[in-house]
């Protein structure tokens, strides 16, 4: 049996493929431009993109089931045609290619920004609809767009297992994704200030194991939250500050201010090449739902989200080993 990863170069997909080959399963990923996060790995290289559906259907060959994590995360508020090529028409593109080679199973990896935020003072968990208000940000919206044509194919007949994990964190993190690179500044003391706001945290390596699990296991049709700790930015930055010596930024900018500079810091960035560490879109994000609940996937897939600290220890320890930043000795 061959399983197929698309956007398996990534941060998720290069902890993804590890797993499937230390299950000594046969693996085939689908790589559109940088494979750096595969070299060296026994695994079938088929070059590709999610936005050619021949390609697709020439990579899902012979295969059995479908992990499908290609996708444009983005920081910004005015990417929406590339948002909706790559997340929405990719999407359906994958989907049109596993129907033409009689996929067995597809396991889509949504995301909780795809859920709606509101109510707050209510628990976030599968049962909260899509998130279609005006006030998400553009990748929400293309996330929910997306997994609303899988669902709309599960009610269908079609196989398919949802995911919809909160921000993840981890070892293998060769691009640096944007959490990445805050991670590595945080240690580095590059960042002068924090913004008033917080997130829920999820270890990468948690996340990919429930989802091997949900692939092999889950009924047809399920839908599993996968969160882990909401801590703030100022107190994930004092547990940074625990781990490597790196002294947490003092000053916390409030929301307000942060949303006055977030344009201009947003024009900055583009003109520098780089993702800003700020951006209406990610301030949006920081001021989501603080109560997600894991209750479904920790009964089904026996999902249980290890410690914090846990995580970004080994989180520096591999960016060390990988040349990232100075290696040290992290404890746990």
């Amino acid at each position: 049996m061959t399983i197929v990863v698309t956007g398996a170069s990534g941060h998720v997909g290069a902890n993804l493929v590890r797993l499937l080959l230390q299950r000594n399963q046969n693996v085939r990923v689908l790589v559109h431009k940088d494979s750096a996060a595969l070299d060296g790995l026994d695994v079938d290289i088929a070059r590709g993109d999610v936005r050619d559906v021949r390609s697709l259907v020439r990579a899902f060959s012979g295969c059995d089931t479908v992990f499908h994590l290609a996708a444009l995360i983005s920081l910004y508020m005015d990417e929406w045609p590339r948002l909706r090529s790559i997340n929405i028409e990719g999407t359906a593109n994958v989907l049109s290619a596993c129907r033409r080679n009689k996929i067995h199973r597809l396991v889509h990896f949504s995301s909780i920004e795809a859920l709606s935020q509101s109510p707050f003072d209510v628990p976030l968990d599968e049962n909260r609809s899509l998130n279609e208000s005006r006030l998400a940000t553009p990748y929400g919206r293309s996330k929910a767009a997306a997994e609303s044509l899988v669902r709309e194919a599960i009610a269908d007949g079609f196989d398919a297992v949802i995911i919809n994990p909160t921000a993840m964190i981890g070892p293998y993190d060769y691009r640096p994704s944007a959490m990445g690179q805050v991670l590595l500044d945080l240690a580095a003391q590059k960042l002068p200030a924090l913004v008033n706001g917080g997130f829920n945290w999820v270890d990468v390596r948690d996340v990919v194991a429930a989802s091997v699990y949900a692939a092999e296991h889950a009924s047809p049709g399920s839908r599993f939250v996968l969160s882990g700790h909401w801590m703030l930015l100022k107190d994930l930055a004092r547990l940074v500050e625990s781990i490597t010596g790196a002294k947490a930024p003092r000053f916390v900018c409030p929301m307000w201010l942060a949303r006055a500079g977030a344009p201009f810091a947003e024009v900055v960035a583009k003109i520098g090449g780089y993702s800003p560490r700020y951006s209406r879109a990610s301030l949006r994000a920081i001021r989501g739902n603080r109560d997600i609940r894991h209750t479904l996937a920790t009964s089904q897939l026996g999902f249980k989200p290890r410690p914090l600290h846990e995580t970004l220890a080994d989180t520096y320890e591999w960016f060390g080993n990988n040349g990232n930043m100075t290696p040290r000795s992290y404890v746990a």
